[in-house]
């Protein structure tokens, strides 16, 4: 055995030919790096297994994200004319416009555009039902209340094609709009002490 400087290292005090170097020399060709086939295979075999199992509730929940997305505009649409007819102290219209939730707050009588927002912002793919079935507009006076003259707007239902989703599976929603407010609440629930009743 030779002596080694400072800068040679531990190991260099080791000879080459001592059992301990020849344990590390044949520990460094035994490790093995990577995965072998067959633990690939197996990993991609349980990926395709897991996403086989999530597919239908992923799809589910996004054609109800929709339903959600679509009925928060039109709630939002809605708020946003009521508050500006408060706020100018004039008529504010809120109309539905096009297919999907798309609608238009403005001046009474087709006046100034305030805000708008088309339908296939987020919520592509939605199907309206308004109550009264031909009404689309709603005018809000200057203290906030809806106007009742000319059949205006009073419920929107805000749902989903059943080729898109087994009605069973949706979460419909309803916004109500009356001299209370403008309200979004579940048709679907029976149970009349909660709150999501409509």
């Amino acid at each position: 055995m030779r002596a080694a400087g400072p800068e040679q290292g531990m190991l260099a005090m080791i000879s080459n030919s001592s059992p301990a170097m020849v344990r590390l020399h044949s520990l460094g060709h035994r490790v093995r790096r990577g995965f072998s086939l067959v633990e690939l295979m197996v990993t991609v075999a349980v990926l395709g297994l897991l996403m086989t199992l999530a597919v239908p509730s992923f799809s589910e929940w996004i054609q109800n994200s929709r339903i959600r997305t679509a009925a928060e505009s039109i709630q939002n649409g809605v708020q946003l004319a009521r508050a500006e007819a408060v706020r100018r102290n004039t008529r504010i219209e809120f109309a539905l416009v096009g297919t999907g939730g798309g609608w238009v707050v403005r001046l009474a009588g087709g006046g100034e555009t305030i805000q708008e927002r088309s339908g296939g912002e987020g919520a592509g793919g939605v199907v309206l039902s308004t109550v009264p079935a031909d009404a689309t507009t709603v005018v809000f006076d200057g203290l906030g209340r809806a106007d009742t003259r000319d059949n205006p707007l009073t419920a929107v239902d805000v749902d989903v094609p059943t080729s898109a989703l087994p009605a069973a599976q949706s979460r419909d929603l309803r916004i109500t709009i009356g001299t209370g407010g403008v309200r979004m609440c579940d048709p679907n629930v029976s149970n009349s002490t909660d709150p999501r009743k409509c």
